[in-house]
């Protein structure tokens, strides 16, 4: 029996704001609607070496071998809290036009980015997806918001 496969379609002009299953930055859709890529866009952003600011960026589903590699690796050892700085590194595929992702781009981070990234992975690795339930301090309407999504609070 022959497979065939199909292509997905192009993503929108700005993924962050696509919510379609198929339609991730790269295209990741298995076929069975599976989403393997997330885009984010972080709070602040990280400040490369040349002082461009890259606030947009794209996480990968974590797989086992994300999480165990980390463990060996001397860092983490002698300090446990580095443990997120690697596992971090390992899933975060793009930060703007940055690609190469290494545990020194994390470590660079503001702290509200790096802690962003930390709930992120945690939505998209734990829950399976990246909204949020939220509270207008308000009128105390709840709703729900994509973190995905890259509006900042009040727009």
């Amino acid at each position: 029996m022959r497979r065939t496969t199909t292509t997905a379609p192009a993503a929108s002009p700005n993924p962050s704001t696509s919510t379609s299953p198929s339609a991730s930055p790269a295209g990741q859709d298995t076929g069975a609607g599976l989403r393997t890529e997330f885009p984010f866009r972080l709070p602040r952003g990280y400040v490369d070496e040349h002082g461009t600011v890259h606030r947009d960026g794209v996480m990968r589903l974590a797989t086992a071998r994300d999480e165990l590699v980390p463990l060996r690796d001397d860092r983490v050892r002698e300090n446990s809290a580095y443990l997120s700085v690697v596992l971090i590194s390992r899933v975060v595929t793009r930060i703007g036009t940055v690609d190469d992702i290494h545990p020194g781009v994390i470590e660079d981070l503001f702290a509200s980015d790096l802690a962003f990234l930390q709930d992120f992975y945690r939505r998209v690795n734990a829950e399976g997806h990246t909204r949020a339930a939220v509270t207008c301090p308000s009128c105390r309407e709840e709703f729900a918001v994509d973190l995905a999504g890259g509006g900042r609070l009040g727009e």
